[in-house]
Parts: C-alpha cells; sequence; structure tokens
C-alpha cells in the first residue's frame, strides 16, 4: 500500500508540476510580443513600435494609415476581449458567447441598429477617413491572424470562439455606443410618463425643478394622456431596464484653459478630465502615433483609429459632455385595422420592418421582429408583449429619434481631422464634423490662442412644441417633428476670450437670449463654480496648482446643506456625535475622514424618506438616484416656494412617521447610523469613507461572476463625490454597496503649451487588458492618488527605459 500511496503522490505532483508549467506558458504565450521583427501583410512601409516604461506605444512610420494601421495592430494585442466586447455590443451579439443572460440586451441593441446604420455611415465618408479606418482594420486582423492559437484568459473561461474579422463598421458603432454613454434624455422622457401616473403636473416639476436661476419650461399637462397609456409606459419601463447604461449625475466631465495672462509660463494651460463609467480595463488607452504631417498623443478608445483626447506638437484639446436634447421618444398610433401601419400627419404608413435572428450559447434561437417609423427604430416591441398587456399596448408603439441613427454622421471623420490639426482654423474644420455626442471642445495652442467650440448635431423644435422634448410626443401630429438642426455657426464658440480662461463641466454654457434651445436639463454647476473659485485663488497657474485642483474634493453641494443639517436635533447620543463631527467639517470629501460617509448615507436616507410616500416604492427605487433626488432634496430642505411640504408624509401619516423636514432630518439620521452600524461595526471614529466608496473597476462580464470578480474587477479607496472637482460618484439603488464609487474620471490629462513635452495624463486601470499582465492594475493606485505618467513624444525620452521594441515589416 505505501507503494502505491507514493505512486500517486508522484503522480499529482507530476501532474501539479504539468499544470505550474502550462500555467507559465500560457501566461507568457497570452502576452504580446514587444520586442523583434513582425512581417505582416498590409502594411505600405516598416513601422517601429516602441513601449516606453509605462507599456504606452509609440509608433513611428512613414505614413498616416501605417500609424492607424499599427494603432489597430496594438489595440489587439493589449485589448482583444475589449475589442470582442465591444465589437458584440454594437452588433447585439453577445448571448452568443455569454447566453441567455444576455438576449435581452441583444434585442435592445438589434432594435436600436447601430450596426446597421454603422455600414451607412462608412459609405459616406471622405475616402481619406474610409483609408484610415480600413488600415485600421487590418492592422486588428494581422494581429489575429498572428496570435490566433493563443487567446486572453477570457476567450478561455468563456469558451468564445476566436474573433471575427473587425470590420471598418465595427469602430463607427463603437464611437456611436460612446455616444449613447453619454445621452439619455429618453429615459428622463419615460421618467415623466411614469411619473404622471402618480403625480400632478406642477408635482412632476418640482420633483424635476429647473436649473438653479432657470423657471420651468411650460409645457401642455400631459398627465392625462399618458395616464391612458399606461401599459405603454409599463412596457417602455420594462425596456429601460435591459438597455445599455447612459448618462447619469457625475458622468460629465471637467476641462478648463487659462491663457498666458493667467500662467506661470505666459503660455496656456489645459485640463481635461472626462467623466465615464469605471471598467476593468480601463475605457482609454495610451498611444502616440508619429507620421508625416502628424504627431499626435493621449487617449483612444479601443475600436476607433484616432487620438480622441490629446496633443498634437502645436495644439491641445479636451472634451466635456454638453448634454444637449438630442433624443426623443414618438408615440406612435397603431392602425386598428392593419398592425403593419402606423398614422402619420400624412395619413397611415407602413412600418418598415425587418427579421433579426438572435444565437443564444446553448439555447435555441431567438427571432426579434424590428419595426422602423419614420421617427426610427420602435422600441416599446424590443420585450414581447404579453397576452395580459393592457390594451394600449397593443395600440401603440414607441419609436426612438436620435440624432447618433443617421448615415450622415461624420464623426469619426472629425477625429482623423483633428489628429492632424495644427492651428484654431484647422480645429475648428475638424469640429464642424462632429455630430454625436455634442461636446464642449476647450482649445489651446502654442501660439498663445485659447479658444471653445461645442459642435454636435441638435435638433431644432418647432415653436409649436408644447412638450420641448421633455416628454414622449405624439407621433401623428406633426408640431412635433424636428425642423432640422441648429447651424454650426450657431452653435456655442469662443476665441481668446475677455476672461482669458474658459471653464466647462457640463454646466449651462449658453445665456439665456441664446437663441436655439440646446436643453433645460443642465447638470448642476457645483464642479464649474469650484473650479472658477480655484481659478480664482491662484493669480497665476502652473501644471502643478492645475494637478491640484484635479484632486480637489471638496463638495459645494455638501456646504450648501451643511447649514442646515447641523441644526438637526438628534435623537441619540450617536446622532449628537455625528452631528459633532460634521460641526467643524468643510464639506472634503477626503477618502481617510467619517465625516463625508456619515453626510452621503443621511442625505441617501433622507431622500428617501422626502419622495417615496409620494412615488411609491416602485418608482423611487427605480429612479433614485442623485440626478433625480439631489435638488428636489435641497430645494425641499430649504422650502424654497414651499418645497418643504415634500417632507410630509401623504399616505396619511402613522404614528410616530416623521411629518416635517426637521423631523425628517431627525428620523434619517437615526436611519443612516443603523446601516452605516450594520455595514462598518460600531466605532463611528473608525469609519472611513474611502473603505465605503471604493472605486470599482468592473470587468465585463466576470465582474457578475462570483469568484472571478476578485481576479478580474480592480478596487481601490477613492474620495470625492459627484458634485467634486475629483468626482466619484454612488449610487443610491445600490443596496448592497450604495458608496461604491462607479463613475469617476476615467481619465485625467494636463497640457503645457509652453512645453507640450511636459504634459501629463494618466487612467484608471493600465494599459494591457490581461489580467496575467503586470501592466493590468498598476496604474490603479497612482490614479487614485491623482499622480500622472509622462506624455512624451521626443523618442530619446520615450527610448529611456523602454520595456521593448517592435518592428512590423511588410
Amino acid at each position: 500500500m505505501t507503494g502505491i500511496f507514493k505512486k500517486v503522490a508522484i503522480a499529482v505532483a507530476g501532474l501539479l508540476a504539468l499544470l505550474v508549467i502550462a500555467a507559465f506558458w500560457y501566461r507568457g504565450a497570452s502576452l504580446p510580443q514587444i520586442d523583434g521583427k513582425l512581417h505582416l501583410a498590409g502594411l505600405n512601409a516598416p513601422v517601429e513600435i516602441v513601449r516606453d516604461a509605462e507599456g504606452i506605444p509609440h509608433i513611428y512610420t512613414k505614413s498616416a494609415s501605417d500609424a492607424y494601421f499599427a494603432l489597430g495592430f496594438v489595440h489587439a494585442q493589449d485589448r482583444l476581449w475589449q475589442l470582442e466586447m465591444n465589437r458584440r455590443i454594437v452588433a447585439g451579439r453577445l448571448a452568443e458567447i455569454l447566453g441567455e443572460s444576455a438576449v435581452n440586451a441583444d434585442r435592445f441593441l438589434r432594435a436600436l441598429g447601430v450596426r446597421r446604420n454603422a455600414e451607412r455611415i462608412y459609405s459616406n465618408l471622405s475616402p481619406e477617413t474610409r483609408t484610415m479606418l480600413d488600415a485600421y482594420a487590418h492592422g486588428v486582423n494581422a494581429y489575429l491572424a498572428e496570435r490566433k492559437d493563443v487567446l486572453p484568459p477570457e476567450f478561455l473561461l468563456t469558451g468564445a470562439p476566436a474573433p471575427e474579422l473587425w470590420q471598418p463598421a465595427d469602430s463607427i458603432g463603437w464611437q456611436t455606443m460612446m455616444a449613447w454613454d453619454l445621452g439619455a434624455n429618453w429615459t428622463q422622457e419615460l421618467l415623466r410618463m411614469r411619473l404622471a401616473q402618480r403625480l400632478s403636473l406642477q408635482q412632476i416639476n418640482e420633483f424635476l425643478p429647473p436649473y438653479p436661476g432657470e423657471t420651468v419650461l411650460p409645457t401642455r399637462d400631459y398627465t392625462k394622456l399618458y395616464r391612458e397609456l399606461a401599459g405603454i409606459s409599463e412596457q417602455l419601463a420594462a425596456v429601460a431596464s435591459i438597455a445599455p447604461p447612459s448618462y447619469v449625475d457625475g458622468m460629465g466631465s471637467n476641462n478648463w484653459v487659462v491663457a498666458g495672462a493667467l500662467s506661470q509660463t505666459g503660455k496656456p494651460l489645459l485640463a481635461n478630465d472626462p467623466h465615464l463609467g469605471l471598467s476593468a480595463p480601463a475605457l482609454w488607452y495610451f498611444a502616440h502615433l508619429s507620421a508625416p504631417g502628424m504627431n499626435v498623443i493621449g487617449a483612444t478608445l479601443p475600436g476607433i483609429p484616432t487620438v480622441v483626447l490629446g496633443r498634437t506638437d502645436r495644439i491641445a484639446w479636451g472634451f466635456t459632455n454638453t448634454g444637449p436634447d438630442v433624443q426623443d421618444l414618438y408615440i406612435e398610433r397603431i392602425h386598428p385595422a392593419n398592425n403593419r401601419q402606423y398614422q402619420t400627419p400624412d395619413g397611415w404608413a407602413d412600418f418598415t420592418t425587418r427579421t433579426e435572428i438572435i444565437k443564444v450559447k446553448g439555447k435555441p434561437d431567438v427571432t426579434l421582429e424590428v419595426r422602423e417609423t419614420r421617427h426610427g427604430p420602435v422600441i416599446s416591441g424590443v420585450l414581447p408583449i404579453m397576452d395580459r398587456a393592457a390594451l394600449d399596448a397593443k395600440r401603440y408603439a414607441v419609436a426612438f429619434a436620435w440624432t447618433a441613427l443617421r448615415p450622415d454622421d461624420l464623426t469619426l471623420q472629425s477625429g482623423i481631422k483633428l489628429n492632424r490639426a495644427r492651428n484654431w482654423e484647422g480645429f475648428l474644420d475638424a469640429a464642424k464634423d462632429f455630430s454625436a455626442p455634442q461636446q464642449n471642445m476647450v482649445y489651446a495652442d502654442i501660439d498663445g490662442n485659447i479658444g471653445f467650440v461645442a459642435p454636435g448635431r441638435v435638433p431644432v423644435r418647432k415653436p409649436e412644441n408644447d412638450l420641448k422634448g421633455l416628454a414622449p410626443a405624439l407621433g401623428w401630429d406633426a408640431r412635433y417633428d424636428w425642423a432640422g438642426f441648429v447651424p454650426f455657426d450657431a452653435l456655442p464658440r469662443q476665441f481668446n476670450p475677455p476672461a482669458q480662461r474658459i471653464v466647462t463641466a457640463n454646466q449651462k454654457i449658453v445665456a439665456d437670449d441664446y437663441p436655439y434651445f440646446l436643453t433645460s436639463e443642465w447638470t448642476l454647476p457645483y464642479r464649474a463654480v469650484r473650479i472658477g473659485e480655484l481659478l480664482d485663488a491662484t493669480p497665476r497657474h502652473g501644471i502643478e496648482s492645475f494637478a491640484a485642483m484635479q484632486k480637489d474634493d471638496v463638495s459645494l453641494a455638501a456646504q450648501e446643506l451643511l447649514p442646515i443639517l447641523r441644526k438637526t436635533a438628534p435623537k441619540s447620543q450617536r446622532a449628537q456625535a455625528a452631528l459633532a463631527l460634521l460641526a467643524g467639517w468643510n464639506g472634503a470629501m477626503d477618502a481617510g475622514r467619517s465625516e463625508p460617509l456619515i453626510f452621503n448615507a443621511w442625505l441617501r436616507a433622507a431622500s428617501y424618506r422626502i419622495f417615496a410616500d409620494e412615488l411609491g416604492d416602485g418608482l423611487m427605487k427605480d429612479y433614485w438616484d442623485l440626478r433625480n433626488a439631489h435638488r428636489p432634496m435641497v430645494l425641499a430642505l430649504q422650502n424654497k416656494d414651499g418645497m418643504a411640504k415634500w417632507c410630509a408624509d401623504v399616505t396619511g401619516g402613522e404614528a410616530g412617521r416623521a411629518q416635517t423636514c426637521d423631523e425628517v432630518l431627525s428620523a434619517s439620521l437615526e436611519t443612516a447610523l443603523n446601516d452605516l452600524e450594520r455595514r462598518y461595526g460600531g466605532n463611528m471614529a473608525a469609519w472611513r469613507w474611502g473603505e465605503a466608496h471604493v472605486a470599482l473597476s468592473e470587468h465585463r462580464p466576470f465582474s457578475k461572476v462570483r469568484g472571478l470578480a476578485t481576479l478580474f474587477d480592480i478596487r481601490v479607496a477613492s474620495p470625492g463625490d459627484s458634485y467634486t472637482v475629483n468626482v466619484g460618484r454612488y449610487n443610491l439603488r445600490d443596496e448592497k454597496e450604495p458608496f461604491v464609487n462607479h463613475h469617476a474620471a476615467s481619465l485625467r490629462a494636463l497640457y503645457d503649451l509652453s512645453n507640450l513635452e511636459n504634459s501629463r495624463f494618466m487612467h484608471s486601470t493600465g494599459q494591457s487588458g490581461n489580467v496575467l499582465s503586470p501592466l493590468y492594475r498598476n496604474y490603479a493606485q497612482r490614479w487614485a492618488d491623482v499622480a500622472y505618467v509622462p506624455m512624451k513624444t521626443r523618442r530619446e525620452e520615450v527610448e529611456k527605459e523602454r520595456l521593448g521594441m517592435l518592428t512590423l515589416l511588410p
């Protein structure tokens, strides 16, 4: 028996050794080749790719097309799974590899038709743009041909097949999905439709109040109409629950620029930090492209063949989201005797229809009939209407109009031009082609100029439109149709303004007398005001003072409410202790302090107590978000225009239920402290905002897979809130981890126009998308600390401590 055990032990040990050897082999084989030479079809001339000490590829070529080829190649080397997921999202083909759980998402994306529209866009682009898109696709595909046998771990763990060849339409489609991330007016229209089931128009306007300083936008009273369409409302709510997430509060951006008169060097300084969903790997990938007539470095998006945010050797630029109203829902009346037709101002018209076949891993195919109207795709039929559905859900359909779903969208063409721009005129020429999403673009150049333009296609609504795009419109009524788009030359613009500085942080960017309607739903101006305060605090700025501004975590939203909260009557000794802490706090959302955690938990509990009785638990939980709840909560606690009435209990008042805002604050502080003790223990002094407010970069799809999330997700303690310059948005609805930071500065960049080589940047994870790579998460802590890596283009500097140099040969 001893001999048998010995043999078994030797066999097990041998097997383990083989597994270890295989694991080491696989790790090495799955990582990209960064040294040596490769012969690849599709190149015109040799290309050198130098990986600097931070893993950033510097691509040196003899033509722009070869530069974009090489960019596609390095994107595939470092982010192949991310490319594959991006491609499948665009096409609505997730269920093929993720199974039945992804079918509903595919149904929505197929109905939206992003990939089909991308194919139409491609044919309308300039020959030069098509050439660059083709070159990029050839670069991705060259890597697929070269490394087809060894794929990143996600392919093995999901059983996904090797990627199909990349197509130019995949790049265009991903550009459209980025526009989706930054636009969500349709969800606010749906919210108004659903609120109309319970509230009056006045109550809706109070719960969704106007931007500070503005009055309520007058509309017709739509509540009676929508109550007759309750079934459609329920159907749309189900559709919204399966749609990819889009714009939320905190998901905006900051940028600012100062002229030489306000800088230490006498030349402009520019800062930018776009706030987007955190992911692992990061949304962004740093790269440098050097070719005749082009020398550009900055942040790229895997799947898109341009530097989206960055600098050339003469100019720098940064984006923030304008947030215009570019999406409308249209209620279409279906012919009572022919469900293949819908009503138009000119009579009945046929739906345009097509059949989509959704392949599902391990399950039968799903067939989806997609309908379109003159306004756009019908989204109310994405999910099957059950036999017991309300009658109005069968008599009406809802179509989705969006400026990004047009075949004449030239946004990618804009990016190609921008990468070669050398002055303000070239920058504006690139901006003319930018369609979606509308962006606030700030600009600076080495000659000392600064500027700003907000390009994008924004619909013009007719004067007789009495809904103003705020709520779903009647599709058969011509007054709600768009009447063209705001002309490019009429879009907001500044060049060398007298103030010597420009700030955009998603706040209102136009004066009250601006002749066109962009939106009435601007982001609250806390960040913009704070940036202005910080600019005022230093007479002449340098790159370090700009870095300190990007690190700033003082919340003006907290400062606005603290005087009210401090007057709260405590119900317990622990409440008294919490109030004592807040008494000396200045609203800084410091990761190492307990006050931010107490404050945010308190407001979370208070907002629910104030609004849930009017909205009901279902609506409240669906729309319990700072975007919806913060401003009306502030107005209620301030009793602005009688808004304190929202603190009353409209359910009739149970014994012990809070009735006044003071009572709401006392009770909700106890609720918050109970919750915090349950989550973090009874020692208030040990609570830390950063531990609760961890920045979570989620992997797709393993963030949702127990056991794999720990390996693939990236977590790091973080400061900030939705309204700080160093932003960190959390989700009020998330009962499991309500304070986890899901949206933050996905990228930070600082540009010194006196010496562009002194510029710097940082994104949230690392250059590699391979969890086995040391470059997968090496940026994360530095990002949380608001540190940077250098933005170098001079080859002698790039070569220092380089990780490798790969030569690509035709």
